[in-house]
């Protein structure tokens, strides 16, 4: 039976070996759901396989918004005299996959790893939500650590990050710009994009040319994601739909930043060129590229993928440093 997503001949070389194993044994007869009629049970379909299991926490439980809903995940031991450090986090998915638990593998990681309370938001997706549905849920994620979290979970509020993989990396970081916008600002300490989406107007013809042969996030996957979330072109350049067009006083004022981006992946460049347009802004800031990896490898961390559970650990390390936890 012929792959339903093989890998090209011409990315073989480019590619991990451990990944290229992998892709052929347990990926390469997945059907790609941009191929398919859309349906809301395409959600049903098992996650990114590869993935290692959730590391047990001290407490976990899920809380309301308005909404829709977030799962807080507490360190074990005893908090520190003025509460614990805050990462909130947003999945990836192209703003239409993922929920409340297909990452829990990352958030505790970086809950037991970092010593955080970890608020892991199940924000509304597409293409029954559309822009900017997401960034109000974000928003709202937010205003509620600063209203709620010292009172509910015992979170030091001076110690709030935001980080997020792919289409949660482009949502962390329009929650970074909308909390340096705000009146008065909200002081966020740090923030963690992951293969994150920040320009909207990228296509196989500029930014994503050099991978647009890649597996798994392919441009006509991407451009099915982001027809789903921004239906109307006009919407791509607004920055919080992309925040690599937000205006550079305000960029300026976003915390300090690390930015994990894949080399074999097509949202490589645009993860760059947001990174390196921070630090010419004076943003302290840190790129990590993942030699021969494609996009997902995050979620797979398992045993069959190091560079998956490098990629992780070094996200921890770079949050426990942020949050004065290492």
């Amino acid at each position: 039976m012929a792959a339903a997503q093989p890998i090209h001949p011409s990315m073989i070389a480019r590619l991990d070996p451990e990944y290229v194993e992998f892709h052929n044994k347990s990926l390469a007869q997945i059907v790609p759901p941009h191929t398919l009629p859309w349906s809301p049970s395409l959600r049903d379909a098992p996650a990114v396989p590869g993935g290692s299991a959730p590391l047990p926490v001290g407490a976990q439980q899920d809380i309301a918004l308005t909404h829709t809903k977030f799962r807080a995940f507490t360190p074990p031991g005893e908090s520190p005299a003025n509460g614990w450090p805050c990462f909130i986090f947003f999945h990836g998915g192209g703003w239409t996959f993922g929920n409340i638990g297909s990452e829990n593998s990352f958030a505790t990681n970086m809950c037991v790893r970092a010593k955080c309370v970890v608020l892991s938001v199940d924000y509304r997706l597409a293409p029954e939500h559309k822009y900017p549905t997401a960034v109000d849920d974000a928003i709202e994620s937010l205003d509620w650590v600063l209203k709620n979290g010292k009172s509910q979970l015992n979170i030091d509020t001076t110690r709030t990050s935001v980080g997020g993989s792919s289409s949660g990396g482009n949502l962390a970081a329009i929650l970074a710009l909308k909390a340096a916008e705000a009146s008065p600002p909200i002081p966020l300490v740090f923030q963690l994009l992951i293969v994150p989406v920040t320009d909207n107007t990228a296509t196989a013809d500029d930014l994503w040319a050099e991978n647009a042969l890649t597996p798994w996030l392919s441009p006509a996957r991407m451009l099915w994601f982001r027809d789903n979330y921004l239906p109307n072109k006009e919407d791509y350049t607004k920055w919080d739909a992309s925040p690599a067009f937000a205006p550079e006083e305000l960029l300026a004022k976003v915390p300090k930043t690390w930015i994990a981006v894949c080399e074999a992946d097509i949202l490589r460049e645009e993860g760059i060129v947001y990174g390196k347009k921070l630090a010419a802004l004076g943003v302290e800031t840190e790129i990590e590229v993942y030699k021969g990896a494609p996009h997902p490898i995050m979620a797979m961390d398992g045993d069959v993928l190091k560079i998956g559970a490098k990629m992780v650990a070094d996200a921890a390390a770079a949050l426990a440093k942020a949050l004065g936890t290492a």
